[in-house]
Parts: C-alpha cells; structure tokens; sequence
C-alpha cells in the first residue's frame, strides 16, 4: 500500500486571490491543514524550506507545533537545505520536534536548490573549504548529521560541571531515537540518488531531475529510482528503503477546480537550472476516469512507496483540503493505494 502526503511550498502574498497573506498566514493554515489532512486519512505533511524569500523557510518550530497538534500523520520536509545549517544544532531542533511527535518525523535534506540571493549560506556564517564547491560543503554536513543521529558520544565531559554527567563521553541532547532511519535525500540526479542509497538515506525525487538521457520525465526518474535500490542492496543496509516521488495532481470534480486548473500544461519542459539541463515534470489535471489513466501510465509513480501532492496553500485550507479529499476518494482506490 502507498503513502499519500501532501507538500506544502507555503507561500504568502498581498495578492487578491491569496488566503496567505502574511507569515502568520501561512504558519498557522500550515498547522490547520497538517490537522485536516490527518482526519482526512493522509499519510504525510510535508513542508518545503526556502531561505531569502516569501515562504516557509525555518522548518522546526512549525514541525513541532504540528507534531503537538496531531498524532498519527507523518511531518516532514522537502527539503532542507544543509549548506544553512549548523549540523549539531539541527541535532537538538530535530530530536526535540521528533520527540514532541512521537516519533513521526520524517526529515528531508539536501544539497538545496537555487536561491533567492547569491551565495545566501554566506550570511548563514558557511562557506566551502578550498578547493571545495558549495555542493561538497552541504554533503559534508549531511555527513555530520547521519553521524551525530547515531547517538554516540563525541564531547569530553567538563570535569566541574554544573550538573551531573553520566559516564563518558557527551552527545547532543534530546537524542531521538530511529530518527536515523528516517532521513531523505532530496536527488535530482542518477548521481546523487546513488550516493544518498550508500549513505543509508531514503530517497526525495521531485516534480524536477538533470536531464541525462533526454527521456520523458516519468521515465527517468523510475531510472533513478532502481539505480537508488540497486545500490541499496550493494550497500547491504538491514532495514527497508523508501522512495518518494512529488506530482502536481488535481482531480476536476467541479466548476472551481476548473477555473484553478482546467487549462494547465500537460506536458514536460526542459530549462537550466544552477547550470544543470534539467527535465520539469508534467502536471495532471483532469476529471477522474481521464486522470487513473494518466497516473497509471507514469513509471516513477508505480516505482515510488510514497506519493507528495504539490498543494495550492494560498488558495486556503478549505479548498487545499478538497484537493486532497478528491484524490483520496475518486483516484487513489482505483489506483491501489487504499
């Protein structure tokens, strides 16, 4: 059976037609609809993290105060950047908002995606040894957060303390237990989804990935996505990985969804991206008989254990909620996933 989540960009604007308004707009609907979405019977909120720009971008008080609001959907990110952050600190955000959820956080990292300024990590207090790119230093922190998460000790304790000390050597504090596991690397190439499988990572593959062999979108991502299990089985990791796959779906069931969404493309698009020839997929957009046979036909959908919806959060809680209660009901028992 397939999990079925929803990804929020979290937008806000002045604009007329926006619900988001404000920050506070989009931080609290954000709660409102993870709560929503959880009675509805989805599986995942996920939440995308932009630094510099007009959404949501600092990912841990929000996944914390959803994880307090729920208690049973999966909380998640798609993704984090990690050339912003500080690898031990993000240690002691994600192990408290993990701990707050029980245990159902499910984080999503990456070397990140374009930006809204140049050399944004810069202000952050980062910057890429020599010799090294940007790329490198945002793996290198991933490496030093799969390492901490293990829960070893690394500090030598202060021999006059405040407080008491345990025996040995220190680690970061709340640990969160299994949360190792349940780390996701964003990938938008072959490359990279081999890579994140070595490391013992599941696996994000968005609605974009480099255009390596000039095949249609769906296509290519199934590719990647049995290259990523291939090498998960070399690497011999013990427990089961996942995969996720990002679509923009939307079921025409009314007048409204229509006007929203009724004269979309169809199609792929190729662009540049950071210097990367990539392939953008399509989005689906169609009454419901027209729309199973669509999914039915993309590979990386059928390859993928999880499915994230693309969400319109300005549109507001109330029609995003009706987005994903049309897929649930009218799509997904057609297409096995209930």
């Amino acid at each position: 059976m397939k999990k079925i989540g929803f990804l929020s960009f979290g937008h806000w604007s002045e604009a007329p037609y926006s619900a988001t308004r404000s920050a506070r707009d989009v931080l609290l609907q954000s709660i409102d609809l993870a709560v929503a979405a959880e009675q509805l019977g989805v599986d995942g909120a996920y939440f995308r993290v932009h630094h510099f720009a007009r959404q949501l971008a600092s990912p841990f008080p929000l996944l914390a105060a959803v994880g307090a609001k729920t208690s049973r959907i999966e909380i998640g990110t798609g993704v984090i950047d990690m050339r912003y952050e500080n690898p031990l600190y993000m240690i002691e955000n994600a192990g408290a908002a993990d701990l707050i959820s029980g245990g159902r956080l499910q984080l999503g990292i990456s070397r990140g995606s374009p930006e809204q300024v140049i050399d944004g990590w810069r202000h952050f207090g980062y910057a890429p040894p020599e010799g090294q790119s940007d790329a490198d230093m945002g793996r290198h922190h991933a490496e030093l957060f799969l390492k901490l998460l293990d829960g070893e000790g690394f500090a030598k304790p202060n021999p006059s303390p405040m407080f008491p000390n345990p025996p040995g050597l220190l680690r970061l504090e709340p640990h969160a237990q299994g949360l190792r596991e349940r780390i996701w690397w964003g990938s938008a190439s072959n490359a990279t989804a081999i890579w994140a499988a070595e490391q013992g990572m599941n696996l994000q593959s968005s609605t974009l990935k480099a255009d390596e062999t000039g095949e249609p979108f769906h296509i290519q991502q199934a590719r990647q996505i049995r290259a990523y299990r291939d090498a998960w089985q070399s690497a011999g990791h013990a427990h089961k990985p996942r995969v996720s796959v990002s679509r923009s779906i939307f079921a025409l069931m009314n007048q409204e969804d229509h006007d929203y969404f009724g004269r979309g493309d169809s199609a792929d698009h190729v662009g540049i991206i950071d210097n990367m020839r990539a392939v953008f997929g399509r989005s689906y957009a169609a009454e419901p008989d027209v729309l199973i046979e669509q999914l039915k036909a993309d590979e990386a959908i059928a390859e993928a254990d999880t499915l994230l919806l693309t969400v319109p959060n300005q549109l507001g809680v109330t029609y995003t909620i009706h987005v994903l209660e049309s897929i649930l009901t009218h799509i997904a028992p057609a297409m096995g996933w209930r």
